[in-house]
């Protein structure tokens, strides 16, 4: 055999290596294409208005402000320093306070809740559910505002206090903290109750009756059993809760009266107002950061990520 025939030999010998190789690839292909037609679109959608908005934002948080607002291309970090000055630092723990008491009321408020709801009938269970949705059927906005003709000094419920005697004269209940207080833990509630009932439902309560029977009481079956093994709910239900609690600016904006200054209308302010563009980014930017950070804390608790679209 001399060499240009080796040669040839060589080549159709990797001809027919190559040709499995392809055929396996198409077939993979075959296999995997109507997966990825059903993917394509959500894909499609996540990149477009979530991932390219999010790195659009987080590179601005890194420019500067042009002199008459908008955003001049040059590169700084001012913007994240600037959030150490005293005024945001106040702002940013007012904001978590408020947002932490938001979440431990709602907690308290749900626990009780999911657990009646999931000790009742079937039917019971669907009505109870259904007129928890209930809310969800009309815009948020527009139940604010009837918090506001609750609350406003000549309101149901100054008029209810005078009548029963509580008060001799109208107290401002409206453009207060409380007011601000009310407003979160109405509207995020159901955010409370849903993963926990979710979680309560799926319990399995066998683990109640053995501690029953090794003579613990209720008080010690629900600090050492029942509310351990429902730790994943309840923090899929505040974190539904401590972070959007953040951000509903539009609340502090009606119910507060934009008198005190938390970190959802200063992020709105700094974009509408302020016309600070960089400045806002790196806020919001802030509250991303919060967030993936309690999502790596509620996965290190035990909690899956589809828990919370239940």
């Amino acid at each position: 055999m001399n060499k240009e025939e080796g040669i040839i030999e060589n080549r159709s010998l990797a001809s027919c290596s190559k040709e499995p190789r392809l055929l396996q690839i198409k077939l993979k292909i075959k296999e995997y294409l109507p997966l990825i037609i059903l993917v394509s679109p959500i894909a499609l959608w996540l990149i477009v208005f979530v991932a390219a908005p999010m790195l659009y934002v987080a590179a601005v948080s890194f420019m500067t402000r042009g002199t008459y607002g908008g955003i001049e291309w040059i590169a700084t970090i001012s913007n994240y320093t600037a959030i150490k000055d005293a005024t945001y630092l106040r702002c940013f723990g007012m904001s978590f306070l408020m947002s932490a008491l938001v979440t431990i009321l709602c907690l308290v408020i749900s626990y009780p809740f999911a657990w009646f709801i999931v000790h009742r009938s079937q039917a019971i269970k669907v009505m109870l559910l259904m007129l928890l949705m209930v809310p969800f059927l009309t815009n948020s906005l527009l139940r604010i505002y009837g918090w506001m003709l609750i609350l406003r000094t000549d309101g149901i419920l100054n008029i209810a206090l005078q009548n029963l005697g509580v008060i001799s004269s109208a107290h401002t209940f409206l453009y207060t903290n409380p007011a601000i207080f009310i407003g979160l833990v109405y509207t995020l509630l159901p955010f409370m109750i849903l993963p926990l009932y979710a979680c309560l439902d799926k319990f399995d309560y066998s683990y109640l009756e053995a501690s029953a029977d090794l003579g613990a009481t209720p008080v010690q079956t629900f600090r050492h059993v029942l509310f351990p093994l429902t730790v994943p709910g309840v923090f899929a239900g505040s974190l539904m809760v401590f972070i959007p609690s953040f951000g509903l600016f539009f609340i502090m904006d009606l119910l507060g009266g934009n008198k005190v200054l938390y970190l959802g209308n200063l992020i709105r302010n700094q974009f509408l107002t302020a016309r600070n563009w960089p400045f806002g980014a790196a806020l919001s930017m802030l509250l991303v950061l919060l967030t993936l950070f309690m999502v790596y804390l509620y996965k290190r608790s035990g909690g899956k990520m589809n828990a919370l679209a239940e």
